[in-house]
């Protein structure tokens, strides 16, 4: 099992990626990751575990956390928007992580940053 700073360093360099993303300590000393100055991830310990916050497209938050609540969650003050958790030490599928980011990057960069990603 990877080590918490092992995951979150590999939440990291997925994150850092993407175009202009930057990382800071998203006011709560945890690593945020922002596009242009807005947060499209965020690293949290939710109840002593490492987790991803992240945007989601409509409706993908409920179907998430309905297939497989054991590492989806509801993440508290931010939910309400759409955002999904996503707990890092569950054995996720690190491939369907980066297509969270990813949407999540999309949710929140600007149009000439996402058109960057389709050059790619």
């Amino acid at each position: 099992m990877p080590s918490d700073e092992d995951l979150i360093e590999k939440l990291r360099l997925m994150c850092m990626s993407y175009p202009s993303a930057t990382e800071d300590g998203a006011g709560v000393g945890a690593p945020g990751f922002k596009v242009r100055g807005k947060i499209f991830a965020m690293q949290h310990r939710m109840n002593e575990r490492p987790s991803l916050w992240c945007k989601a497209p409509p409706g993908a938050q409920q179907h998430l956390i309905a297939s497989d609540p054991a590492t989806f969650f509801a993440p508290p003050y931010v939910a309400q928007h759409g955002w999904i958790g996503v707990y890092l030490d569950a054995n996720p599928d690190w491939d369907w992580i980066d297509k969270l980011i990813e949407d999540s990057y999309r949710l929140t960069a600007p149009k000439k940053l996402i058109a960057l990603l389709r050059q790619s």
